[in-house]
């Protein structure tokens, strides 16, 4: 029989997620206590405060003192948080040309399409 109190390991991508749906869901500006509290209170404070920590660190979020403490806003959503992580990736690699070839290569035929209009658009040759 496993132990009641024992949880799930959830991994920290879907952690970051949480916080940042959270955020997105405030009125306004919020505190770690407000995001712990939003998520049902089975993560601890030092749980919230670390992941709101590594998501302004990717600039996913921003902070304000207020106070002793701080509070929180979103800056990112799920798909920017994907598209840094995305970024990092590349940076990290010493031939991006071959990364973003094998990348390209791999995409199925919507997501080709996709990515050309997208390419399109940020050149401003969307029209025609």
């Amino acid at each position: 029989m496993t132990d009641p109190r024992q949880r799930p390991r959830r991994g920290q991508g879907e952690l970051e997620a949480l916080v940042l749906s959270a955020l997105r869901e405030a009125d306004g500006p919020a505190t770690a206590g407000w995001v712990q509290e939003r998520l049902g209170g089975d993560l601890a404070y030092t749980t919230v405060i670390t992941i709101l920590t590594r998501l302004l660190g990717k600039g996913a979020v921003t902070r304000e003192r207020v106070g002793r403490s701080f509070t929180w806003t979103s800056a990112s959503d799920q798909a920017g948080l994907a598209a840094h992580k995305m970024r990092k990736v590349l940076d990290a690699e010493t031939d991006r040309g071959a990364v973003l070839a094998s990348f390209v290569t791999g995409l199925g035929p919507d997501d080709e399409r996709l990515l050309r209009d997208l390419l399109d658009q940020a050149h401003g040759e969307g029209e025609g």
